[in-house]
């Protein structure tokens, strides 16, 4: 990183040392935000106002919300909210919780992993979207119309580059591990790895080929990795919704919500986990509060 952002001084040396530092600082803190904001879970291994129209993917705009987000309608229900969501499976439910916690407004993205001929990868929807990962550069490599490789994340440890999926107006990164997949392994995956979505706007992916996703209560390394729905992130609230069979015998805590360095709670709502994190009020309601009902 240092060679990236290495600071040259001359003439006014103090007024440009300070100039130079605080740029230098801005550039840095974008991609440690965006990076924790959207961060994997460890099982195995913003830019943005909410458009607030239903069923929209947010547009980028500026620096203090997400893009990358569904925000759908919801109906009221006495003092509760009620919306119908669809797991990147294609598994849909109706979620019910209090309107305080404003489940609907803090929009939703998906996450699955799985393996890629046999190795452990993750697909998550960067919170910052397209600009989390770009930057606004260019990429080193396309391996078709919708998948694009990009350099390894400054802050991002053990991951390597990223491979950027366009799905419609969704955006899904897999971060490489290690010594990453081969040029081969990455073309197959290009075309192995399918998306569509839905006419409420959800995003459900499913793989073939050498792409084998996993499924509802799979887990690697003590944590859940089957298929997920994310509610807000960033630095704010985040609530995960994870369908669990046996939830109460099985449950464990995602690593989206334990990874955050902050108190995380969770419950079993029938066969599906519902894990929180943020203030202990928003907690609170959400762990007495939320009813998931699968369909």
């Amino acid at each position: 990183m240092a060679d990236q952002f290495d600071v040259i001084e001359a003439g006014e040396r103090g007024r440009r040392r300070w100039v130079g530092l605080v740029v230098v600082l801005a550039l840095l803190l974008i991609p440690v935000v965006g990076l924790l904001a959207s961060r994997e879970p460890e099982p195995g291994p913003e830019t943005a106002v909410a458009s607030r129209t239903p069923g929209a993917i947010r547009s980028l705009t500026t620096l203090d919300s997400a893009p990358n987000m569904l925000t759908v309608p919801a109906r009221k229900k006495g003092g509760d909210e009620v919306i119908q969501v669809v797991f990147p499976d294609g598994a849909r439910a109706e979620v019910r919780y209090p309107a305080e916690l404003g489940l609907a407004e803090m929009g939703s993205r998906p996450f699955r992993a799985g393996w890629v001929d046999g190795m452990f990868r993750q697909f998550v929807a960067p919170y910052g979207g397209e600009v989390e990962i770009t930057r606004g550069g260019r990429p080193l490599r396309s391996y078709g119309p919708n998948v694009t490789l990009w350099p390894r994340q400054a802050g991002s440890g053990l991951y390597g580059q990223v491979l950027l999926f366009a799905f419609g107006p969704w955006r899904v990164a897999m971060y490489d591990r290690g010594q990453g997949l081969t040029f081969e392994q990455r073309t197959a995956l290009a075309g192995d790895l399918r998306g569509r979505v839905t006419k409420e706007g959800y995003l459900v992916l499913t793989g073939r080929g050498g792409v084998r996703l996993a499924e509802a209560g799979e887990y690697a390394q003590g944590e859940p990795i089957g298929p997920q729905l994310w509610f807000g992130g960033g630095v704010g609230e985040m609530v995960a919704l994870v369908p669990t069979p046996d939830c109460e015998k099985q449950a464990r805590m995602p690593g989206t919500i334990e990874g955050r360095g902050r108190r995380g709670e969770m419950v079993c709502r029938g066969d599906v986990l519902v894990a929180a994190t943020g203030p202990a009020s928003f907690r609170r309601q959400a762990m007495s509060g939320i009813r998931v009902t699968m369909k």
